[in-house]
């Protein structure tokens, strides 16, 4: 139907010419028609529609006994206008062109990088695996991508058996927010489990013989990671033991079963990938009761634009004061909630309570 618009207003202004009589000069209107064609056809056949316009314009005239002394200058008026509204439908034509490519591109380009992200967001989740079970824990954890970039990048959670019966947590961060920081982060995370699973029981003597491998394969990157382990091997009591090491990572925080939470703020150790030791790596131990929630996360969740750590660290322990005592699905999925949008950077979180 677009295309055969322009073909239809000519002929309704030979129809409208030859109804009106040579009194009434309605050919001027064939202007119209490289206009209309503008709108949706090809510069070629706007030029053709002009053309046509102009063709028919003289030839109403002669029928319209136009070219006389009296209407010689009306009609030339009225040519020329015909003449100027092709030239204007052909530019307007044009410019649609232009936009029509432009928009085109951009459409691609925005497909191809949704692609980009859903690939990256798919191997981000598929290097973390499925969401950790722990036996007499109850655990939730969640990865969410930051605004910029392929969705990849460095941060990780992990949670699974000691040979000894414990359970080893983890949170971590590779510096990066790219492909290379996602393949180191997964390297991290394998000789992590390795050397885990070989026997180095401490979590500070785990983190000592990590920075020695990283070093060895000379890769240069920083690492912030927190490894804990929790025993619950015959959990009878109240309170099982946990002990946590801590190299430069954000601290975890603890909720307690009232619903109170703290910072286990601690002097950190130095981040893996910062050079030779200088001082030993520490541990620290604390009593987790039934009821109590251990909550590990990456620097995302509280380093916001417009908000400084400190910030963000106070602004998380009043949620979990406020969310602390929901199910563990639902508070974290709170937290997140509560962010409002994603942040420049990614996020994971690692949850784990004893239960009541």
């Amino acid at each position: 139907m677009n295309r055969a618009a322009p073909a239809v207003v000519l002929a309704l202004v030979v129809i409208a010419e030859v109804i009106s009589g040579r009194e009434h000069v309605v050919l001027g209107l064939s202007a119209l028609a490289p206009l209309v064609a503008a709108t949706s056809l090809s510069r070629r056949a706007t030029i053709t529609y002009a053309a046509c316009a102009f063709v028919v314009a003289t030839l109403l005239g002669l029928y319209a006994q136009q070219y006389t002394a009296e209407a010689g200058l009306a009609q030339t008026i009225r040519l020329v206008a015909v003449t100027l509204s092709g030239v204007l439908g052909v530019l307007t034509c044009q410019l649609r062109i232009r936009r029509e490519a432009h928009v085109a591109r951009l459409s691609a380009e925005a497909a191809a990088t949704k692609a980009v992200v859903r690939t990256g967001e798919s191997l981000q989740r598929a290097l973390l695996g499925t969401a950790p079970r722990v036996p007499g824990l109850e655990t939730a954890a969640r990865y969410l991508p930051g605004d910029k970039g392929a969705q990849v990048g460095g941060d990780w959670y992990d949670a699974f058996p000691l040979a000894d019966g414990r359970t080893m947590l983890v949170i971590g961060d590779v510096a990066g927010h790219d492909a290379p920081a996602a393949a180191t982060m997964a390297q991290t995370r394998g000789m992590l489990r390795a050397l885990a699973r070989s026997g180095r029981s401490s979590p500070a003597a785990l983190l000592t013989a990590l920075d020695d491998v990283l070093a060895g394969l000379a890769l240069e990157t920083l690492v912030t990671v927190t490894v804990a382990t929790v025993d619950v091997r015959g959990l009878g009591g109240d309170a099982v033991p946990l002990r946590w090491s801590n190299a430069g990572h954000p601290p975890p925080v603890l909720v307690r079963a009232d619903g109170t939470a703290e910072v286990l703020e601690r002097s950190p150790d130095r981040l893996l990938g910062a050079g030779p030791e200088t001082t030993p790596r520490t541990d620290h131990d604390l009593l987790l009761r039934r009821g109590d929630t251990l909550l590990m996360y990456t620097d995302g969740l509280v380093e916001r634009r417009g908000m400084t750590l400190d910030d963000g660290t106070a602004w998380l322990v009043r949620a979990l004061q406020d969310l602390g005592k929901e199910p563990l699905d639902r508070m974290v999925d709170g937290l997140l909630s509560a962010l409002g949008t994603r942040g420049d950077d990614d996020i994971a979180l690692l949850a784990v309570r004893l239960p009541a």
